[in-house]
């Protein structure tokens, strides 16, 4: 092949170039599981029970889809040890108080547009047969 014929080969692992395009980054994960004493009876409150977290974390655009560093993005990791923290560290009457609350904590400690989390019981303390019951939140960031 002469050289008019070659096509044109960028190097992919390029990251100073800083050329391409930054992708929106949602970061989701689902059925983080703790246990955790939230609920409106005493016996929720004393006892505990499973409760399941779901989180989707808008980023916006994130230079690690350029530069594969997890410094340049939100480290999952964290975000699920902090979940954890925030739903551990003390009870609430309701889910939808503790979603805020893992959604405020979230907007506040890292760089993120917005979160939706939703919190599950999978055993709610109901009479009746449900597979669970759920509480979602969405905030964006500024709010």
């Amino acid at each position: 092949m002469s050289d008019e014929e070659q096509p044109d080969i960028e190097d992919e692992d390029d990251d100073e170039g800083g050329h391409e395009p930054l992708e929106t980054v949602t970061i989701e994960i689902s059925g983080l599981s703790l246990y955790t004493h939230h609920g409106v009876s005493e016996a929720e409150r004393e006892i505990g029970q499973r409760l399941l977290i779901d989180l989707r974390l808008d980023i916006g655009e994130a230079d690690a889809t350029v530069t594969d560093r997890i410094e340049d993005t939100v480290d999952y990791g964290e975000v699920c040890q902090l979940v954890a923290l925030v739903a551990q560290q003390r009870s609430y009457k309701t889910l939808e108080r503790l979603c805020g609350a893992i959604a405020d904590r979230l907007l506040s400690d890292f760089a993120l547009e917005g979160v939706w989390v939703k919190a599950s019981k999978p055993e709610p303390p109901i009479p009746l047969p449900v597979d669970d019951v759920s509480v979602e939140v969405w905030r964006e960031a500024g709010e």
